[in-house]
């Protein structure tokens, strides 16, 4: 009986072992994968963000020269388009965080 028992505990633990670096392989293929989407998105989100933030600065700035240093009207033009991601990360695309292009609204 104390064989019996051994040879199952045996064949139990080279199971387990085998079966770990599977696992692990499949988290760090899902990580890989993961990485190399946000690589990608980013390739065109950045880019497209960076000039939408730009022309939301002139924009700002025009409306605060030609509303003679009004501030406010500036700020309803600059919080949006300044504000948000900048960068995505895999979170954002797993969709476990928002991804806000423009600042979220304000209440």
């Amino acid at each position: 009986m104390g064989k019996n028992v051994q040879h199952w505990l045996s064949g139990g633990l080279l199971a387990l072992l085998l079966l770990t670096p599977t696992l692990a392989r499949a988290d760090y293929l899902e990580d890989a994968g993961m990485g190399t989407a946000t690589v990608l998105a980013n390739v065109l989100y950045m880019p497209t963000k960076l000039v939408y933030a730009t022309l939301g600065g002139i924009t700002g700035g025009f409306a605060y020269l030609l509303t003679g240093a009004n501030y406010e009207v500036a700020k309803r033009v600059w919080t949006p388009s300044l504000g948000g991601n900048y960068v995505l990360v895999p979170e954002q695309l797993r969709g476990n965080q928002p991804i806000y292009f423009s600042a979220p609204a304000t209440p």
